[in-house]
């Protein structure tokens, strides 16, 4: 029975042409092979699977091929490219730093740097998952990194450069390797699959490069996994099944329904998906992507960013130009704050069905809100109207109310006239809140008690702004309450007499210190200074005056009193102890024996 060889392994680029999705790296490395202008080290770090030990390979087989192509490939011909091949090289060392970490590896490895090589150009050191290395063995590895012999070349590899000290990265040439389109993922397979003989469809490919999420090696393992399924032909449904992934119609559906406003088939989709073995974070994280990929679709400049098959961008495109972009703004916002809750609630399910509910109301809220607008623009008078027309009686249909609204910058007010099919009622002109409607003529408002009198064909009502200012100029005649003046005399005694009890009631530690430490200034009958040592306490006091002047009135019986806060001048300022510290100081200025108290009861202040 021959053994099976993984397509991952099968299909390993040994050319850098055959190297997918880094031609920018590999167009340097020729370059440099070519100019002759190749560094010591080198390092290769970029996510799994992407191609940097192949490439690290392919550069080392290449540097040492004695004839090599016009396009500086391996010949594959020569003694060194055929050891190279049985993996049989002397030249071409491959390490494990995941296995081989320690000081004494390192210096092992230090100790074979100095056997210059017996044929070929170069001895080349490959040194995967370098990040793995203790801090000890990467600095016993600094100075043969940065000074080897001329035929010694090294090449890391890691997926974690953070993990890797400084003074490793500023000794090698830095080569980034980035995630692999998936365009060229599937084009990849398609290779494969020609080469293996399998039939497949486009869609069931982009599904296998979209699972293997920029991995190419991941792609050719998941490759082979669902041919072993499907066997000789790879349809689309028979890939899902295998991969456990949602399928494309679910989200279509959910959309399909939710545009409708059919928000019951929403919950019974959900249900089927939930019943088929889903997580539901899995579900949301997929109808996100769902509506991204149609807002993509919305705009010819962000198609490209579309990575899914032709046929199923087709289905994109007709369901993107049946939603708006205020709907998938909302949905997606909805479903951004539906992953971030996911975790945190009891009831999952319920959030997803909320949700759900949620985006198959805003076509509904749309449409009434554009309702509500087109009423009011249709009722609200243009801005060079000067006066508010009102129906006449014989226009307004019985049992009616009708509103007439204005507004002004300050003032928005609402008339609101009542008819009934025996009479007319207009408001009093004795009212000053309400409107007089008056004819050009002396009209008799009696007239019209009747039923079958004749109602008056227009109406004159004052504009708004008459009225407002009419309102203004009645309130100005509204008597105001005059203040009580309470000014009963006190002295400085007085005031010093109520003044501790005052920094008593203070709430801070700081401005109760500051007010024992002066007594206030009575510099006239009504005025009161406050000294205080700096800006900060002046500050503070100011946030509490309202609190000051109502605790002074209520000792003093004087409403009339004001405060004014100064600071001292520095040369005048006395010191005054605000600290724990400052005031055991103080104290032991007057009392020596508290020094000696604090040593022998061994007390600190914390």
């Amino acid at each position: 029975m021959e053994n099976f060889i993984v397509s991952a392994r099968k299909y390993r680029p040994v050319t850098f042409a055959s190297v997918v999705g880094q031609q920018s790296i590999t167009t340097t490395l020729k370059n440099a092979v070519k100019n002759n202008k190749l560094a010591q080290a080198f390092l290769f770090t970029g996510p799994r699977g992407v191609g940097k030990t192949t490439c690290a390979r392919i550069l080392a087989k290449t540097i040492n091929c004695q004839h090599p192509t016009d396009d500086l490939e391996p010949c594959n011909e020569c003694e060194s490219c055929r050891s190279f091949n049985n993996n049989a090289s002397f030249n071409i060392y491959e390490l494990d730093a995941a296995s081989n970490n320690s000081v004494d590896d390192i210096r092992a490895l230090v100790d074979q740097v100095r056997i210059p090589p017996q044929s070929g150009k170069y001895k080349v050191y490959i040194i995967d998952e370098v990040h793995m290395l203790s801090t000890q063995a990467f600095n016993a590895f600094l100075k043969t990194l940065e000074e080897p012999p001329a035929y010694a070349k090294f090449i890391l590899a890691t997926t974690e450069k953070h993990k890797i000290i400084p003074t490793i990265l500023s000794r090698c040439q830095i080569f980034d390797f980035k995630r692999i389109y998936l365009s060229d993922i599937v084009a990849h397979l398609k290779y494969v699959a020609d080469k293996e003989g399998v039939t497949y469809e486009e869609s069931a490919l982009h599904i296998i490069a979209q699972k293997a999420d920029g991995a190419l090696r991941d792609a050719l393992s998941i490759f082979d996994q669902v041919v072993n399924y499907a066997g000789t032909h790879l349809s689309y449904k028979q890939v899902i099944e295998n991969l456990n992934v949602l399928d494309y119609e679910y989200y279509f559906k959910i959309i399909d329904a939710a545009l409708q406003n059919r928000y019951a088939d929403c919950l019974m989709i959900l249900n089927n998906i939930i019943d088929n073995g889903f997580d539901g974070q899995y579900f949301i994280v997929g109808l996100g992507e769902h509506l991204r990929t149609l807002l993509v679709c919305k705009a010819t400049e962000t198609i490209q960013l579309m990575e899914v098959s032709d046929d199923v961008k087709q289905r994109y495109a007709r369901q993107a130009a049946r939603c708006s972009l205020s709907f998938l703004q909302k949905a997606l916002d909805l479903n951004n704050t539906c992953d971030l809750n996911y975790k945190s609630v009891a009831n999952k399910r319920l959030l997803i069905e909320l949700f759900l509910l949620k985006i198959s109301m805003i076509n509904i809220t749309e449409t009434n809100s554009s309702a509500t607008v087109s009423i009011q623009n249709s009722s609200t008078p243009t801005a060079s109207s000067t006066a508010t027309s009102i129906k006449t009686p014989s226009s307004i249909a019985p049992n009616s109310e009708v509103k007439v609204e204005s507004t002004t910058d300050k003032t928005s007010s609402a008339i609101k006239q009542q008819t009934t099919p025996s009479a007319t009622t207009y408001p009093s002109s004795q009212s000053s809140d309400s409107l007089t409607a008056q004819e050009p003529n002396n009209i008799n408002p009696s007239n019209y008690q009747s039923s079958t009198t004749t109602v008056p064909k227009s109406i004159h009502a004052f504009s708004m702004s008459k009225i407002v200012q009419e309102k203004q100029e009645s309130l100005k005649n509204v008597p105001q309450e005059k203040e009580v003046v309470i000014d009963h005399p006190f002295s400085q005694s007085d005031l010093n007499n109520i003044w501790e009890s005052m920094a008593n009631s203070m709430k801070t530690e700081m401005l109760k210190m500051a007010f024992k430490a002066r007594n206030p200034i009575l510099i006239d009958p009504h005025t009161i200074v406050i000294e205080l040592d700096n800006k900060f306490l002046i500050e503070e006091c100011h946030s509490i005056l309202p609190h000051l002047k109502m605790y002074l009135f209520k000792k003093l019986n004087n409403n009339q009193i004001k405060i004014e806060l100064r600071q001292l001048e520095q040369d005048t300022m006395e010191k005054v102890p605000y600290t724990d510290a400052e005031v055991i100081k103080e104290m032991a200025k007057k009392n020596e024996n508290v020094i000696d108290f604090m040593n022998k009861m061994d007390l600190k202040l914390m």
